[in-house]
């Protein structure tokens, strides 16, 4: 009997293993180009061009007192440019806010002076008309589904037109009268407008304001609820809003933050020169949202950073006083600017496309 025995089948060795193989999708970038990806590092690189600019054209900045006038140039930018960055973030934009600087200024002073009350009441009215205007915008916005450029068209001819027409009507005058006597003047300028020493160097406290604010901004940006209600809005509201974001709450929030950062910087200038022309402020708006523009936030809204902003209004204020002390003629203020923002948005265009290419 012969017995048959099957073949065992060959054991075979797993293969070694090879490199892992990745897709476009799982790539990871290198650390330069997600570097790259953010949205403050090409006007931060910006910044630090103009500043060394200045530095060689004009050694006068090397001063510690010049510095900090520039610094304190940028924070009156800066403070402003803060609350109108996270209202391009969230998609819309405002022209009024350079003249709401002047009405919340202008009603401060005026309520306080006719009315002859502490500086304070005149200071916290101020505060309510000033986010009551930036709610009236934002309401507008989204009853309407008009463009937040026709609404704040319309608010800034408005507040123009009222700061000029109740100034005379109530002063005789185009400017209010001087509060430097009245009560709680002094409390309120240590506020608003002090200074302090440092080094020698007398610093405003609007500078002190101004990196406070930004630190709070970025963190609302990065580390809350709303700051991620801000993107969503910025990149798609319909979107947005079928997830579960307030989009009306956030939008008209947005606007009221710009009317809380227009407040604060006109009771900066009404403490700081004791009275306000009625004609300032237009043209400030346009200043505004090209820092912000200029510090990486996209009109189209939906991307951008606190951070930015900041550098953006640096750099404007190093050209605004780094053309004077260079010794210039200031007349070419206007068309450096101009070239810096047409440079910056390019820039940023560039820096954004060479992140996300794979």
């Amino acid at each position: 009997m012969s017995i048959t025995r099957q073949a065992e089948p060959a054991v075979t060795a797993p293969p070694a293993p090879g490199p892992k193989e990745t897709d476009g999708r799982t790539r990871q970038r290198s650390l330069t180009l997600r570097l790259l990806a953010r949205p403050e590092v090409g006007v931060f690189l910006g910044a630090v061009a103009v500043f060394v600019f200045f530095l060689i054209a004009a050694p006068s900045v090397r001063d510690g007192s010049s510095m900090a006038t520039v610094l304190y140039q940028s924070s009156t930018i800066g403070i402003m440019a803060l609350p109108v960055a996270l209202l391009m973030i969230g998609g819309e934009f405002d022209l009024s806010a350079g003249v709401a600087v002047v009405t919340s200024a202008l009603t401060a002073s005026m309520l306080s002076y006719q009315l002859t009350m502490n500086v304070w009441m005149g200071v916290i009215v101020a505060l309510v008309v000033s986010l009551a205007v930036g709610a009236f915008n934002g309401w507008v916005l989204v009853k309407t589904g008009l463009p937040s450029f026709l609404v704040t068209l319309g608010t800034f001819l408005i507040l123009q037109g009222v700061n000029l027409a109740v100034t005379k009507l109530v002063t005789g005058n185009v400017a209010t009268d001087d509060i430097s006597d009245m009560d709680g003047f002094d409390q309120a300028k240590a506020l608003f407008a002090s200074s302090f020493d440092v080094g020698g160097v007398q610093v405003k406290i609007t500078v002190v304001w101004w990196l406070a604010f930004a630190a709070l901004a970025t963190w609302v940006l990065l580390r809350t609820k709303y700051g991620n209600w801000i993107f969503a809005v910025g990149g798609s509201k319909e979107s947005a809003r079928a997830v579960g974001v307030p989009v009306t709450f956030t939008k008209i929030t947005l606007f009221m933050l710009v009317g809380f950062g227009a407040w604060f910087v006109g009771m900066h200038q009404l403490f700081s020169f004791n009275t306000v022309q009625s004609g300032e402020g237009v043209g400030q708006e346009l200043i505004y949202i090209a820092a912000a523009v200029i510090g990486g936030c996209l009109l189209t809204g939906g991307y951008g950073s606190a951070i930015g902003p900041v550098f953006g209004a640096f750099m404007f204020g190093m050209v605004n006083q780094g053309i004077v002390y260079a010794g210039w003629n200031p007349d070419w203020f206007k068309a450096f600017l101009g070239v810096m923002l047409l440079g910056a948005v390019l820039i940023n265009l560039y820096v954004r496309r060479a992140a996300t290419r794979r």
